[in-house]
């Protein structure tokens, strides 16, 4: 794997202008996967030990931190992300923190998952970041309290080591952990601020709660259902498309740019597991003079199997929810849309059942990462 860049120490006093002029980031391997802690899946920062300057839920906000080096209030300046009050010693001739020393937050991820990788953000926190950070990860069933999350009897799995971070940079970590997690605890060193958390992975549904629902939408996001490639992302990510809810904006969904070839984009997926699939939706939700002309979708059993036409390339409707019954249940892993020319579908649903191959694989992986 390419290694990823680390950032440590300072970043210089804000001097005006762009407030992201300076901002040290970089291409992190990892966010091909989907976001776990999405507050869209359901993800929360339920619990932290202080957030005296400013509150733990913005590290969930889905946009990039924002920074007004005129806005105070009357507790100091106020920041877009988590930030705790100074860490003081027990004395005046031991005035400094022990090493032991931490902030801590508790946030459980709109899907439980394998975690790939994760970044703690510290946009515009210049001097006034932690030191360090560490992420450990649990897996608990069910919608425990923080009281709970935190008794002596919940195993925590360190996923990130504690590591020196850098001030208003986007900090990576890998993570190698093959389990599922439901929850993390987010650490800084001794005290500081954080701006936003991302945490990347793959979603592992308990297969139990599939088999009761019987018929729904295998390739969801919430369910297990990831993006594998897509033709274009100029505007929007793919993965928009298997977000949980209709599309509520524009950008809530995936456009590409304007073609000037004969060809046309497309989106692969991988599904929850082998699926019998009998219902399709295609939604174009506030694309209106941007919506695809015509798609399809094809579905293909195994990586290697060869693509079946399920749904014909069919003229589509700007701003509009297509749903389309199958004549006969396709069985596959894989599905793709094809979108002529260009432009954009909000969500692409396939309703159906997990074949019992697909929830014997599935009950096993849940197993065997610890679920």
């Amino acid at each position: 794997m390419t290694a990823i860049p680390h950032f440590t120490g300072d970043a210089n006093p804000y001097g005006g202008g762009d407030p992201y002029a300076d901002y040290r980031t970089a291409d992190f391997p990892f966010t091909q996967y989907a976001n776990l802690a999405d507050r869209q899946l359901g993800a929360g920062v339920i619990a932290a030990n202080d957030e005296f300057f400013a509150q733990r839920e913005n590290l969930l906000v889905p946009t990039a931190a924002e920074f007004d080096p005129e806005h105070f209030g009357h507790k100091g300046k106020i920041m877009d992300g988590w930030e705790t009050r100074r860490r003081r010693g027990v004395s005046a001739e031991h005035p400094w923190p022990t090493a032991e020393d931490h902030d801590w937050a508790l946030v459980r991820l709109g899907a439980p998952g394998v975690v790939r990788g994760i970044v703690v953000d510290t946009a515009h926190f210049r001097g006034n970041y932690p030191q360090a950070v560490s992420v450990e990860g649990a897996c608990v069933p069910g919608s425990p309290s923080p009281e709970e999350l935190l008794a002596d009897d919940v195993k925590w799995t360190t996923l990130v080591t504690r590591t020196a971070v850098g001030g208003h940079a986007a900090n990576g970590f890998a993570v190698s952990a093959e389990q599922r997690f439901t929850h993390l605890r987010v650490n800084q060193h001794p005290d500081g601020g954080i701006a936003r958390l991302r945490v990347y992975g793959e979603v592992v549904p308990d297969p139990r709660w599939l088999s009761v629902l019987g018929t729904f939408d295998v390739v969801a996001l919430e369910y297990g259902g990831q993006v594998e490639d897509a033709s274009n992302l100029f505007y929007s990510p793919a993965t928009n498309t298997i977000q949980p809810g209709r599309s509520r904006k524009m950008d809530d969904g995936w456009e590409t740019r304007r073609r000037r070839d004969d060809g046309n984009d497309w989106i692969s997926y991988r599904l929850a597991g082998q699926s019998e699939i009998r219902a399709i939706e295609i939604d174009t939700a506030y694309l209106k003079g941007n919506s695809a002309g015509w798609a399809s979708v094809s579905v293909r059993d195994g990586a290697e199997g060869e693509w079946v036409q399920v749904l014909p390339r069919t003229r589509l409707q700007p701003d509009t929810n297509h749903r389309f019954l199958l004549d006969a249940p396709a069985i596959g892993t894989h599905a793709r849309v094809d979108i002529f020319p260009d432009g954009g579908i909000s969500r692409l649903r396939l309703f159906g059942s997990l074949t019992p191959e697909g929830t014997a694989r599935l009950a096993a992986r849940h197993q065997e990462l610890g679920g």
